[in-house]
This record gives structure tokens, C-alpha cells and sequence, in this order.
């Protein structure tokens, strides 16, 4: 097989793959030039750097579970066994009350989006870290890091999802045509959970124990977060807690479109929107601000 050569001077490559450094026109270069565009979009570089984004996201996904036994099946029994051990104790021993729904399917719905979350920001802290070869040798958007790192575990995500699917027809829950607000709730997760993960991938390159502190931060947040019980069991005068807290939205709205049936809170829910585009555009600032030094400090 013919090696791949890049034409130069136009183009770099990367693992076998050619990437052009420069603009295609004085309209794209026109169009990026605007504050806006130039400092938060960026569609031709996603568009030429799409190859490696997606072989940085098969390759996360390839060697996490590569000396296993059983393999990807981790990703799909790690939270199932979690699901059951804590829907046992909850249920059985500590009997929280009726909430009209089983209670392992309505703790499934909060866990597994909780679940996405959390494994997306305590990969992508060390996305900077655990590149360092690459960051050193040539320069491309260093947010592929992270892109690939959430993507990954969206995978991992949507895989886990199909058992959840199985106890919805073992349970036998019905579906409304609000289940379509699935969409653009899990869309505004994500740009938190990227918000985030960018903020956090900067700061543990300079600080390491950003990635200690993440575990525990974690910790309490899923006890602040209606994950494994309803916020009608939390004390009312603490509940605006989960109005500033947008994982709680997220949760809340998931189990209202899937397992309720209705619509999400539109004003916690618009909240949770406002947030997760601010915490978006101030952590993308800092990243790229901070770029600069990535090859210095790693």
C-alpha cells in the first residue's frame, strides 16, 4: 500500500492523515474574521480536522477496555450493576416512596445521564495530559482532545441506553410525543459537560491536582443532584439549589419526557440553557487563550 504524502506547503500530516493548515478562500478568511465566528466557531477547522477527531475518538474508544475479558460489555454492566445495587438498598431497605414508576427504572433514568457526565469530565482532565507527545510535535485545535474524549463516551452512553430501553418494555412504560425533547435536553448537557471539560483539561495541565479534586467534586455533586432520589424527598426550603445546578435540570427533564410523559420545566430547563452557554463560551475563551502554552507546561 502506497504511502499517503501531503502536499506541501500547504498541508501537514498526522498518523497517515493529510491536514491543511490554511483557509480554502478570502470569503471563509472574511467570514472568520468576524468577533464572533472567529472566536467560537471555527467550521473549517472542524471540517479539515474531522478525520483525526474521529480516529482520536476510536482510538479512546479501542484501548480502554483492550486487555479486558470482557470487553466493551463494561460499558453496559458497569452501570446496570450499579443501577442494581443501589435500586436494592433504596428500594428494599431505605424504601423511598412511591413515585409512580419502578423505582430501578426511575433511578436508571437519572444515573445514566449522570453517568455520561461524570466519566466525560474525568476523561477529558487528563486529555491535555495524556497527549503530551502530541502536543509538543504540531499544532491542530487542541479541543479534538476533548471533543473525542465526550465523544467516546456518548458512545458509551447510547450503548448503556439499551438496557434501559429493555426495562422500559419489561416495565412496560409508555412513550408520549415528548420523548422528542430527548434531543435538545441531551444537546445542552453536552455543551455544559464540553464547557467544563474544557475549563478543567486547562487547568489540571498547570495544576495536577485539579484531576484528585474532580473525584470528590463529583462525589458531592451526585448527592446535590436528584440522581438517586426526587427532589420532592429534598427539605423545600434547599430546593433553589437545584434551580442553580444544572445537572439537576437535565435529570428532572429526562424523566419528565421519557418516564412522566409531559413536557420539561421550559423555565428550569431555560436556565439550564443559559448556563451551559455561558460556562461554553467562557471555558472555550480560556482554553484558547491558555493554547498557547499547552507544549510549555505538559
Amino acid at each position: 500500500m502506497r504511502e499517503k504524502i501531503c502536499g506541501f506547503p500547504y498541508e501537514i500530516q498526522i498518523q497517515g492523515l493529510c491536514y491543511n493548515e490554511f483557509m480554502p478562500d478570502d470569503l471563509t478568511q472574511r467570514i472568520l474574521s468576524l468577533p464572533i465566528v472567529s472566536r467560537f466557531v471555527h467550521p473549517p477547522q472542524f471540517y479539515y480536522y474531522r478525520e483525526l477527531l474521529s480516529e482520536l475518538t476510536k482510538r479512546e474508544i479501542k484501548q480502554r477496555y483492550k486487555q479486558s475479558v470482557l470487553g466493551y460489555a463494561w460499558v453496559i454492566l458497569n452501570p446496570l450493576l450499579q443501577m442494581l445495587v443501589m435500586a436494592f438498598v433504596f428500594s428494599k431497605i431505605l424504601r423511598v416512596a412511591n413515585l409512580g414508576v419502578p423505582y430501578p427504572i426511575f433511578l436508571y433514568a437519572g444515573l445514566l445521564p449522570w453517568t455520561l457526565f461524570s466519566n466525560s469530565l474525568m476523561s477529558s482532565v487528563n486529555a491535555l495530559v495524556g497527549n503530551g507527545g502530541l502536543l509538543t510535535k504540531i499544532y491542530f485545535p487542541r479541543e479534538i482532545f476533548v471533543q473525542s474524549t465526550i465523544l467516546a463516551k456518548i458512545v458509551d452512553f447510547f450503548l448503556s441506553s439499551t438496557v434501559f430501553i429493555l426495562f422500559m418494555m419489561y416495565y412496560r412504560i409508555p412513550l408520549s410525543i415528548h420523548i422528542l425533547w430527548f434531543v435538545p435536553i441531551f444537546l445542552i448537557q453536552n455543551f455544559f459537560t464540553y464547557g467544563l471539560s474544557l475549563v478543567m483539561a486547562a487547568a489540571n495541565l498547570f495544576y495536577r491536582d485539579i484531576q484528585y479534586l474532580l473525584g470528590l467534586m463529583l462525589l458531592v455533586w451526585m448527592y446535590l443532584s436528584p440522581v438517586i432520589y426526587p427532589v420532592e424527598m429534598f427539605p423545600d426550603k434547599y430546593r433553589w439549589i437545584f434551580q442553580l445546578n444544572p445537572m439537576a435540570v437535565f435529570i428532572n427533564a429526562y424523566r419528565q419526557v421519557i418516564l412522566g410523559g409531559s413536557a420539561p420545566n421550559f423555565m428550569s430547563l431555560g436556565i439550564g440553557l443559559v448556563l451551559s452557554l455561558a460556562l461554553y463560551v467562557f471555558g472555550y475563551i480560556l482554553f484558547k487563550k491558555l493554547e498557547g502554552v499547552f507544549a510549555d507546561v505538559v
